[in-house]
């Protein structure tokens, strides 16, 4: 299959410390598996239903990957997003953390990975957090207090859309530098060591700014229909 071809030669591509989530917003079980037998050791979905669906149609193999929710988590999808995901990329304010932390005992896990999700371009369209340093670290200072269950482990970001990745430098440089300032802190829950962004056509200079992870559905599945 074309996807798996394309997946390979991606990941000679991509330098080995850079994860690469294959994005599969809309792409068939079909499709997915023949990139995890490609080898891809992550998946990211946009919805909470669509993740089920394709990574129950996986069956076994679906363990191979760590599954990632990529889009936006609503509050009475908590319980079926922590049965079928490992990391959740889309915490962008306290309340989505919170319905997160009180229903992970009951989902029978310990702690979930999460990353605090950056509107780094403030647009009004998007959803996350305004990259204003002081309110993202009062976060995730409220998070390690109050929310046992809840590991901070990144942040992932989008980027304003453009049709050329060097527009898009000057906001992963400034999402890196919140990421590193950030990973300074020494707080209980917090290790920040993952920085989500880039995607397909931005990935490379996402990777140059200092990316350590990726987000790739076209470039591995071609355009959707």
């Amino acid at each position: 299959m074309e996807a798996a071809e394309n997946y390979r030669r991606l990941r000679e591509e991509i330098p080995e410390y850079v994860t690469i989530v294959v994005a599969a917003k809309t792409r068939t079980a079909e499709e997915v598996s023949a990139v995890v037998d490609a080898g891809a050791t992550d998946v990211g979905e946009n919805y909470v239903q669509e993740g089920m669906e394709v990574k129950g149609a996986l069956g076994d193999s679906a363990g191979r990957a760590r599954w990632h929710l990529i889009g936006p988590l609503q509050k009475n999808k908590v319980n079926k997003a922590l049965a079928t995901f490992d990391v959740i990329q889309t915490v962008g304010d306290y309340e989505i953390a919170e319905a997160i932390d009180k229903r992970v005992e009951r989902a029978g896990r310990d702690v979930v990975p999460v990353y605090l999700e950056i509107n780094i371009g403030s647009e009004a369209t998007k959803y996350g957090l305004r990259p204003d340093y002081g309110l993202i670290e009062g976060l995730v200072r409220r998070i390690s207090r109050n929310l046992t269950h809840l590991r901070i482990e990144g942040l992932m970001t989008m980027g304003p859309r453009s049709g050329d990745p060097e527009d898009l430098r000057p906001y992963f440089r400034r999402t890196r530098e919140i990421f590193e300032r950030l990973r300074d802190l020494d707080l209980p829950g917090v290790d920040m060591r993952v920085l989500s962004m880039g995607m397909t056509g931005s990935y490379r200079v996402a990777i140059e700014e200092g990316s350590n992870m990726v987000r790739i559905g076209t470039a591995i599945f071609g355009a959707r229909a």
